[in-house]
């Protein structure tokens, strides 16, 4: 999906060699994202999501499952020219459009550097849709497990690790303490190498239109006892992302 060329080039596609990361300042550096980069969360016409994905062309799909994905991400260009991901619900999906929007607006205040933030969605008719910024180096799980000439650097890894940690904490501080489906490939890594969590898992889950339910990577000890997840669940999903960093290898949930 791109290969970096800023200085801060930490993450290479996986067919370039990585280069080292930089110093333990630039990791505490900047903590709040610049509003001055990201536009104000909006409600997007769908005229304008059909034009910037070229009718939603599967050739700019970046899901790494491509159309057999329930919710598929593609890419975009805004007429602002504004590079996003638009993620495109299942029909089956949010069936209220209000509740949709409402959600999508509490998940939209929420702005971190260590985040992909929402910038924007979409409700009209069936369409559901979510607009981000776009993050052009791919996820960790492309880089962690599908690498082709060397493994992710250990640096990096560390430095994945703690930039998800400041992403969790914020959205905690933010009163969003469950995150969704936390995994490999909620990880992406923007034009300077830097590694984001998507805002996309901040979303809630609705079918029925009334109520709300969650995704789990990976189901937290708690959860087969009652049923429930509660903001600690996180915790035991960002320790199953640990495990994959520190095997270099994807951890099937049954060996958990």
């Amino acid at each position: 999906m791109g290969c970096l060329q800023s200085k801060t080039a930490n993450v290479q596609s996986p067919d370039q060699e990585p280069s080292q990361p930089d110093s333990k300042a630039d990791l505490a550096n900047g903590d709040q994202v610049d509003q001055d980069q990201v536009p104000a969360f909006k409600e997007f016409g769908l005229a304008e999501l059909r034009a910037a994905t070229n009718g939603f062309s599967s050739d700019l799909i970046v899901s790494e499952s491509g159309e057999k994905a329930p919710n598929v991400v593609y890419r975009g260009k805004l007429r602002c020219n504004r590079l996003v991901a638009i993620k495109r619900f299942s029909k089956q999906s949010w069936p209220d459009p209000q509740q949709f929007v409402a959600e999508a607006a509490g998940v939209g205040k929420v702005r971190h550097k260590r985040l992909v933030n929402l910038i924007g969605c979409c409700a009209e008719g069936d369409e559901r849709l979510l607009v981000a910024e776009y993050m052009p180096n791919d996820t960790l799980s492309k880089h962690l497990f599908h690498w082709d000439k060397q493994p992710l650097p250990w640096e990096m890894r560390v430095r994945v690790a703690y930039h998800i940690a400041q992403a969790l904490d914020h959205c905690n501080t933010e009163n969003r303490k469950i995150y969704h489906d936390l995994n490999a490939y909620r990880v992406l890594f923007d034009e300077d190498g830097d590694p984001r969590l998507s805002s996309f898992g901040l979303m809630k889950n609705s079918r029925d239109g009334k109520s709300y339910s969650t995704n789990l990577a990976y189901t937290p000890p708690e959860f087969l006892r009652t049923g429930r997840v509660i903001p600690e669940s996180v915790i035991y999903s960002y320790g199953t992302v640990l495990l994959d960093l520190l095997s270099g290898k994807h951890i099937p949930p049954s060996h958990v």
